[in-house]
């Protein structure tokens, strides 16, 4: 026989009782092969109420002295107290075998010094339901803007016009009276299906009546076409430049942002699908009418940042051309200032050859630096230099447009200098009046003069 000594009222009494249910629970279930619920593991709750199980016992308890009396006593009071948790196992049939628990209902956390505080808890009897978030199916961008940019009056229609107009674009340059003709004849045809000019909301309240009425006059006294406008009206559609399209208008621009615009010959070579003669002529009623463009000004930016482009590298040539000028053999001789701005990565031989290189392939290539990046790799001075030869064309690039700052920079300086030479060369007094120091000078050199010469 096996003695088990166990502290009553502690959680070792729980952890027998709950050992002996696993035990009953293995005969009913697992060994009969049946199926119940397989939520039968320690839960938060069922361990908390273990340990809390007999504490008040623990903390009230006083010290004594145990006995072998004592002893005995206590293995009597564990076998009773078997017994009675062996009897209570087997009455549970396998009838109720669904309703079998791992705990009893006596121990519950709500329970505490006596109080079931599960029935004092709260209860609200008038829940609230939170409002549910509502979700779109779709969401589309043009009616979300159409929603928040919708004012408080709907805009106007649309004016009528003519069924059968010429397309005209205002790169086209047709003539003046011909857009007169078109605007008669669109009045005309408004006239005919009696059109009213709504009142325009964007304008203050007596600007748009005067508006109104102006335009409504021109609509009620607008006059037919007669045959010989009509003539008129088709010999203009002739004269302006209707084979240009936009694409030929867009390529055009870029030429001249490319070239400038004083560069004809190349803007002419540019432009695709028309001849140098057809260029010339668009590019003299261009710069002529160019008010009349929607669009002039982002046009007239686009030619100006290229011009800055061009301008940018003639300056830079002439200050390559003005840095090779001081040397008779640029790639052994020439020499950079750099002052504190040398870098830590290229030396001084790596700088000569980019700049000679770059001076020699000419800056104003498109692909200068893509050639430039090949004359590097083919350089043999170069075949074991690495760093330079796994540069890519636009570090390269970023490179010489700083060993060119330089130079502009130390031409600056020589020009500064040389300038100062010339002021200091120059006499100091350049108004034609003498000083009378030159005045004591110029006679005595006079008197020395009539002087005859000792033999």
């Amino acid at each position: 026989m096996i003695y088990r000594f166990v502290t009553e009222s502690t959680v070792e009494e729980r952890i027998i009782e709950k050992a002996e249910r696993k035990l009953k629970l293995d005969h009913l279930v697992i060994q009969q092969g049946r199926l119940v619920d397989p939520n039968t593991k320690v839960n938060k709750e069922e361990m908390l109420s273990w340990i809390r199980s007999g504490a008040d016992f623990i903390f009230s308890g006083k010290d004594s002295t145990v006995t072998d009396e004592d002893i005995d006593e206590l293995i009597g009071r564990g076998v009773k107290k078997t017994e009675e948790l062996n009897q209570q196992m087997e009455s549970k049939s396998e009838e109720n075998l669904k309703g079998f628990a791992m705990e009893e209902n006596e121990y519950t956390v709500y329970n505490f010094e006596g109080v079931d505080y599960k029935q004092k808890q709260k209860v609200f009897t008038h829940w609230i339901e939170p409002p549910k978030r509502e979700r779109k199916a779709n969401y589309h961008v043009d009616s979300y803007f159409r929603d928040a940019l919708r004012t408080s009056e709907p805009k106007a229609p649309k004016a009528p016009r003519p069924p059968k107009q010429p397309s005209i674009q205002d790169f086209q340059f047709f003539p003046p009276r011909l857009f007169e003709l078109l605007d008669q004849e669109i009045y005309f045809y408004r006239q005919q299906v009696n059109y009213k000019v709504p009142l325009n909301v964007d304008l203050p309240k007596d600007e748009a009546k005067a508006v109104q009425k102006e335009d409504q006059e021109k609509i009620d006294n607008a006059q037919p076409l007669n045959e010989e406008q009509q003539a008129e009206k088709d010999a203009l559609l002739e004269e302006g430049f209707t084979m240009w399209n936009k694409r030929d208008f867009n390529n055009f621009i870029k030429a001249c942002e490319k070239w400038g615009r004083d560069d004809v010959e190349n803007i002419a070579d540019d432009v695709e699908g028309k001849t140098p003669e057809e260029v010339k002529a668009y590019m003299e009623v261009f710069w002529e009418r160019c008010n009349e463009l929607q669009d002039l000004e982002k046009i007239n930016s686009q030619i100006e940042r290229g011009e800055a482009k061009i301008e940018r590298r003639q300056n830079t040539r002439r200050a390559l051309e003005a840095k090779m000028a001081r040397y008779r053999a640029p790639f052994h001789q020439l020499k950079m200032q750099y002052g504190t701005n040398k870098g830590k990565h290229y030396n001084e031989e790596e700088d000569r050859f980019l700049v000679c290189m770059l001076y020699q392939l000419g800056i104003d290539k498109e692909n200068v630096y893509d050639e430039l990046r090949t004359e590097v790799r083919n350089a043999p001075l170069f075949r074991f230099d690495w760093f330079l030869k796994s540069r890519t064309a636009a570090e390269l690039q970023r490179r010489c447009n700083t060993l060119i700052t330089l130079i502009e920079r130390e031409n600056a300086e020589l020009e500064e200098r040389e300038g100062k030479k010339k002021t200091l060369g120059k006499k100091p007094n350049s108004s034609g009046t003498s000083t009378p120091t030159q005045k004591r000078k110029a006679d005595l050199m006079v008197k020395n003069s009539g002087k005859k010469p000792k033999k």
